[in-house]
């Protein structure tokens, strides 16, 4: 498995055994499955998915190594069934090329290469003859040593794989050109007077990231292109440079991913730096008159539907290049990415942008909508709270009680607390950033001994209520009331 990552590194990360057969399982596993694990582990799913897939692994070459004391040819084809299937995962990715198959004959190579060693080296098994494994004598200093060998390679071409793939996606020294209307310096939020709250700017280094890779895609600059094709004009293809020469705009924009829950972490807020998208389709010769979806492709071949009609009803959708002042981090889409104020961004949010095909929803089907997730899939205006963090303990007499609220594309009007299910009580507003962007608020409090139940519920500008009817994530994003439960001693 080491070696195979070492040559994937080098190649093509995503053909790793263990991240093919990774990202095959993700794109198989059943929706309800896939959310469990997104609202049981968070952002650890990746991390249990792989160590799954490499236990399992272990556990079955284990198993050989066993049978290999018995019949080496039976281990060996039970070592390349695993290798075989790794490789065939591979090569069924959306832009598989001959070479992701490399990593897999790698693997294959010297997988067999140490279940030959290691059979040898524990001596031939009595039932088979001496000429097909060598007149070894077991030496249990050698199988130590040598064990110890493999196992001291093995690290070392892992960690060797990781830091090479570290090395081929950082981000280069890139200047971004500026704004043609730059925008103000974004006040200062309130969290440094309360703590606790949510930072009015989210840092790139804690913005959420929900997607369905393993690891970052390796996109050369030099060889990356945007292209917009389908129902335009006629086709445009820009390199990185000729975008970035492109009039910018700058705008705050909060993003929210469908698969947040409740009162739940996904969702962060940032200044975006990028081309609108309705500039984008004009260089294109214009809009036909029969699509009715964005079909955005991503370099690894993965796609997303966005509702044209929202995309050009006015709301300031682009093409990113810059996030917070800076180029996009390589797990928040460099090169480019899409970026559409109020929609979710499994509709929305394209990372590692390629392509943009201007189609129908009868003729394409992305990722998701095939998975029967909504295809018009707005934001639900919300609240969270904070602080007090759920079942926290807190000292009694002034606090207050605070945290976010978002309702993109519509502004949030009014957050109101309630506690222990009294009247709702009205919060303070933090600063105002537009309506694309989230609010940050809190409530002073007396906190009194004992147990207490707090709720909160946001109203957008133009009145619309945060609904209390729960619903999950799927298809279309959840909704209802936050409530938690604070100890006060």
């Amino acid at each position: 498995m080491a070696a195979g990552h070492l040559v994937a590194s080098l190649l093509n990360p995503s053909a790793s055994p263990v991240l093919a057969v990774g990202s095959t399982v993700i794109d198989l596993t059943p929706t309800p499955l896939k959310e469990y694990a997104v609202r049981e582990f968070g952002t650890a799913d990746k991390a249990v998915l792989l160590s799954s897939v490499i236990g399992v692994t272990l556990l079955l070459a284990a198993l050989a190594g066993v049978i290999a004391r018995r019949s080496f040819l039976l281990a060996a084809a039970l070592l390349l069934g695993l290798v075989a299937v790794a490789g065939a995962m591979a090569m069924l990715r959306p832009v598989a090329e001959g070479v992701d198959l490399l990593p897999a004959v790698a693997a294959a190579v010297v997988g067999l290469s140490v279940l030959w060693w290691a059979v040898r080296a524990l001596g031939a098994p009595a039932s088979k003859p001496r000429i097909l494994l060598g007149d070894h004598a077991p030496s249990r200093r050698g199988v130590l040593i040598g064990s110890g060998v493999v196992a001291a390679l093995s690290v070392a071409a892992a960690v060797g794989g990781q830091a090479i793939i570290k090395a081929r996606t950082a981000i280069g020294n890139i200047k971004l050109p500026m704004a043609a209307k730059p925008l103000p310096p974004l006040p200062e939020g309130v969290e440094a007077s309360y703590g606790g709250i949510s930072s009015f700017i989210t840092p790139n280094s804690k913005f959420y990231r929900v997607d369905t890779n393993l690891t970052l895609p390796v996109i050369p600059l030099d060889d990356w292109r945007l292209t917009i094709d389908g129902d335009v004009g006629e086709k445009l293809s820009l390199s990185f440079d000729e975008l970035l020469d492109l009039p910018m705009i700058e705008r705050d924009i909060t993003l929210t991913c469908v698969s947040n829950e409740v009162g739940g972490k996904y969702v962060g807020a940032a200044r975006w730096l990028g081309v609108p998208l309705k500039d984008l389709f004009a260089m294109a010769g214009g809009v036909g008159d029969e699509a009715d979806q964005i079909l955005s492709t991503a370099t690894d071949g993965f796609t997303i539907s966005t509702p044209l009609a929202v995309a050009l009803d006015g709301r300031d959708a682009m093409v990113a290049v810059g996030m917070n002042g800076e180029p996009l981090p390589a797990e928040h889409g460099f090169p480019a990415r899409l970026i559409t104020p109020g929609l979710y961004g499994f509709v929305g949010a394209t990372k590692w942008l390629s392509k943009l095909t201007l189609t129908t929803y009868a003729e394409k089907q992305a990722y998701w909508t095939k998975r029967d997730w909504a295809t018009d899939a707005p934001i639900k205006v919300s609240a969270r709270i904070d602080t007090p963090k759920p079942l926290d303990t807190i000292g009694s007499g002034k606090t207050v009680i605070g945290g976010v609220a978002w309702a993109q594309h519509r502004g949030v009007g009014k957050v109101e607390v309630r506690i222990d299910g009294g009247a709702w009580q009205e919060a303070r507003l933090g600063p105002d950033a537009g309506v694309d962007y989230w609010r940050q608020w809190y409530l002073p409090w007396e906190a009194t001994e004992g147990r207490h139940m707090l709720a909160v519920r946001a109203t957008t500008m133009d009145g619309e209520v945060q609904t209390a009817a729960r619903t999950s994530p799927f298809p279309a994003g959840s909704s209802g009331i936050q409530e938690t439960v604070v100890s006060v001693r």
